[in-house]
């Protein structure tokens, strides 16, 4: 076994592979760009190396600068994660060339399914079915015309090279085939260099099943099946394993097709064979075909792990280490059901659209697996994946499994970033998902159900608004007392575009009523926790001006200063007043002296908070009509500016 390994990646799958390498007792190297010097997967390792810059281009795709890396740092072994250079052959000669061992299979492998068309051509000689089609290496447009036309409408035209849905056009009538096979040449050109394309029968119902399959270099084992249906623009979201309805005699079919797929390229490590299904009228062994094959561990790995008991990363370093396979066929058995959710950065409602920021408040639930490369305080940086964690659940049956799923990724809590969290929570509780009828085109025909994001309630805004005023952990038990009323203080929250003005009437230590329009919400404390309106609170943090409720998967809303607002709203005015009641804390207005707009005059505590009162204009300052340490009232005067005749006097 190697003492050292590299690791040529970044962020979950960086850190996952640490975690196993570390219980093996093997010795863990990060290397890092400039945006990931702070990163978890460098905290976690034993060493840590720089590479270069933030692009991936300058750092984690320069496959030269991580063998020296590897070479300096003792490693005998590169693993390279998924991603990167994890499908790349060249940078498999390259570290072989330089001595070192790669975590994965051969180049010669890699090549062997790196093109889609090559690879269908080999899988066909060794038995694996695939899908009717044509590909060859002629690109006519009449004679790909004339091909499509004999494997039967609707067709499918992919590009060659590459995948994530690029170069990928569906055609449903010959009159529409010759635009599309130009718009798919174009985007397949422009993505990989290269414009070449197949055609492909267009499955109606698909489901996207792959085996993972476990080679030695001379023989393979499969783990069974994931069902990866569950898709949004051919981007997996939430999988699953095993395939929901699998009957054994297709299992067994499948599993076996995978087998003779790696043993036909002498695979070395984990790999994935992926099939298309057609589903229309259940699973057939005679029902599924070839799709592609991907020379590396997936994404979604862990739900294998989950049935199996298997670490797939341990027999990684074992198998490249020269060990054989593990297990043998007989020995594999599955064991309940996993599921895993891909928790993004992503703004939903503007489509998906990837996010930025920093994680304020980052908190896992327990009894989940959680895979992540972030914590609490780090940042989701435009140069990567927004990927914040995988949530992996097991559970007993299927059902089991999808409850638990939901009932985690509603205790997943995120703060400061916009999340995917509410639409993989609408797929977690979706019915016809929890009946098992899953195909790739669901989440586009349920759109809009599963991307509706539900409005705050009222008890929303009220906790929001006691956690801003710091009203919810231990306070004096004096709090809200007074000779005549109780205590009212007003709090300004704005969620979007939209402000929400409330009134928190202090009542004591354990009670507060909010006061929101009409609404009235009745906040108590009962054997230790907050009720509102006879409800358990949902969990709340707060980070700076920053507010988010957990619940509703999580939902954030922002604290106005209502006296920084009312002071720059004062515009020309020359009495700058107390907008509430407070304690002058300090002045710094003096009489004489001139002042610029925007300059601090007092600082006013109101609400357990300190605020600056600004000069609303250039001036001179006639009167301070306020004392530091005087308790003051709202729209008493703390400081007159003179007027222009006063001034010139």
């Amino acid at each position: 076994m190697f003492d050292t390994i590299l690791i040529a990646n970044r962020g979950e799958i960086a850190c996952r592979v640490i975690e196993s390498a570390r219980a093996m007792g093997v010795r863990s190297v990060a290397v890092y760009s400039d945006a990931d010097r702070g990163a978890k997967h460098v905290a976690l390792a034993d060493a840590a190396v720089h590479i270069g810059g933030s692009a991936p281009a300058e750092s984690y795709l320069r496959g030269a600068r991580i063998i020296e890396a590897a070479k300096a740092s003792g490693a005998q072994a590169i693993h390279p994660g998924y991603g990167f250079l994890s499908e790349n052959p060249d940078f498999v000669e390259a570290v072989e060339a330089a001595g070192l061992v790669f975590i994965g299979p051969s180049a010669k492998a890699i090549r062997a399914m790196g093109l889609k068309d090559a690879a269908k051509a080999l899988m066909e000689e060794a038995g694996v079915p695939v899908v009717p089609g044509y590909h060859g290496e002629e690109q006519d447009p009449d004679f790909l015309a004339q091909q499509a036309a004999e494997i039967g409408y609707p067709v499918l035209i992919k590009a060659v090279a590459g995948g994530g849905g690029k170069g990928m056009r569906l055609v449903e009538e010959p009159g529409a085939f010759g635009e599309a096979l130009k718009s798919a040449q174009g985007e397949a050109a422009t993505a990989f260099g290269n414009e070449a394309v197949l055609i492909e029968k267009y499955i109606q119902q698909p489901r996207h099943i792959e085996v993972q399959v476990f080679g030695d270099g001379e023989r393979a084992v499969h783990l069974f099946e994931r069902d990866c249906s569950l898709q949004r623009r051919h981007q997996k979201v939430i999988e699953e394993a095993p395939a929901p309805d699998m009957p054994e005699a297709v299992r067994a079919a499948m599993g076996a097709a995978a087998v003779r797929a790696a043993e036909a390229i002498g695979y070395k490590g984990a790999g994935t064979v992926e099939f298309i299904v057609d589903g229309s009228d259940g699973l057939r062994a005679d029902g599924f075909w070839f799709m592609e094959m991907n020379t590396r561990l997936q994404v979604e790995h862990p739900v294998t792990e989950a049935i199996t008991g298997v670490d797939l990363v341990e027999w990684q370093l074992r198998v490249a280490a020269g060990e054989r396979l593990p297990k043998a066929q007989d020995e594999l058995s599955i064991t309940g059901h996993a599921f895993e959710a891909r928790l993004y950065a992503e703004d939903v409602p503007k489509g998906f659209l990837p996010a930025t920021g920093v994680l304020r408040h980052l908190k896992f639930p327990e009894g989940a697996r959680a895979d992540s490369g972030v914590r609490s305080g780090d940042e989701i940086s435009p140069w990567y994946d927004p990927m914040i964690a995988k949530i992996i659940v097991h559970g007993p049956t299927r059902d089991v499994a999808l409850q638990r799923l939901a009932d985690a990724l509603a205790r997943c809590e995120v703060a400061g970033t916009v999340t995917n969290l509410s639409f993989l929570g609408a797929l977690a509780r979706h019915e016809g998902f929890g009946r098992g009828e899953v195909d790739t085109g669901l989440i586009a025909r349920d759109i809009d159900a599963l991307t509706a994001m539900p409005a705050p309630r009222p008890a929303h805004f009220a906790l929001a608004a006691l956690a801003a005023q710091d009203l919810l952990g231990d306070v004096a038990g004096d709090t809200g007392f007074s000779l005549w009323a109780p205590l009212n203080r007003q709090v300004v929250l704005r969620r979007g575009e939209e402000e929400e003005e409330l009134t928190l009437r202090a009542l004591g230590p354990d009670a507060h009523d909010v006061v929101m329009g009409e609404a009235v919400i009745a906040a108590r404390r009962i054997g230790g926790r907050w009720m509102l309106d006879g409800e358990v609170a949902p969990p709340v943090v707060v980070t700076g001006d920053l507010v988010t409720v957990f619940a509703d998967y999580g939902i954030g809303f922002h604290v106005i200063d209502p006296l920084a607002r009312a002071s720059a709203a004062g515009g020309d005015a020359s009495v700058i007043e107390a907008p509430m009641p407070g304690l002058v804390k300090a002045m710094f207005a003096t009489p004489g002296a001139e002042v610029k707009a925007g300059d601090r005059l007092a600082v006013l505590e109101a609400m357990k908070m300190e605020h600056s009162l600004l000069a609303a204009r250039d001036g001179v300052v006639a009167e301070v009509l306020a004392k530091e340490g005087a308790q003051v009232e709202a729209g008493a005067p703390l400081v007159r500016l003179a007027d222009e005749e006063e001034a010139a006097a």
